[in-house]
């Protein structure tokens, strides 16, 4: 708890820092767009929630990178609420994650040039190892909300199959000037196609789908394995 109601810092009865940038992660992205992921744009989505202006800096304290996460966390809570209780499990797993995805394309519509100078961050070295946490975030909270339990190997090649497309779909999407983003659709389409595709092909490969991966079983046929 940061705040009381009495506050004029303009927070909530008990909201957190993480509660704040949730928040104001909208109100950053309308300004990143004209003046970049920057403290200016803290500061004016500061003003317009009436929020303290030092109370949000400290709130993004992380930088561009704090409010690109924060937009992204936002991102995910708008996704899941588009979708009424029980609608995803009505539909088949293609259609599930191409409906989960493409509502993350609605939502960002309005915000292009912010994303495309997000991408620009994501992509300097010194962010990459973020920018992979934050693809993964995103898959993960896809896969899991299609209904997707895996708890074997095939949790992480899902996640990182779907993080791929859904990062180069992006990369198409910020440049897609077709009516309706057509482009982009038929390419998420293609790809979407792809990864269902891909997971038929190593279900028929490995068929015992209960298997785990073990440490060290790994490691006993990288010791072993110069004896045979």
């Amino acid at each position: 708890m940061i705040a009381s109601p009495a506050s004029d810092t303009g927070l909530g009865a008990d909201e957190t820092l993480d509660g704040l940038r949730l928040r104001l992660a909208p109100l950053v992205t309308a300004n990143a767009a004209f003046d970049g992921w920057t403290k200016d744009a803290v500061a004016m989505a500061a003003d317009a929630a009436g929020v303290d202006r030092d109370i949000a800096a400290l709130a993004f304290d992380g930088g561009p990178m704090a409010m690109i996460d924060a937009w992204f966390g936002a991102i995910d809570v708008a996704m899941l609420v588009r979708f009424a209780p029980g609608a995803l499990e009505a539909m088949k797993i293609r259609a599930r994650i191409t409906a989960l995805v493409e509502a993350r394309l609605d939502i960002l519509a309005p915000h292009r040039e912010a994303l495309r100078r997000a991408q620009a961050i994501l992509a300097m070295p010194a962010n990459v190892t973020a920018a992979a946490k934050l693809g993964w975030r995103a898959a993960d909270i896809m896969w899991r909300a299609a209904g997707d339990t895996a708890a074997d190997y095939n949790h992480y090649t899902k996640r990182a199959t779907l993080g791929t497309v859904y990062a180069a779909t992006m990369l198409v999407f910020v440049n897609d000037e077709s009516e309706d983003h057509a482009d982009t659709h038929a390419f998420l389409a293609r790809r979407i196609e792809g990864i269902l595709r891909f997971e038929k092909v190593k279900a028929q490969l490995t068929p015992d789908a209960d298997q785990h991966f073990s440490m060290a079983r790994f490691l006993g046929r990288l010791r072993y394995r110069g004896q045979r």
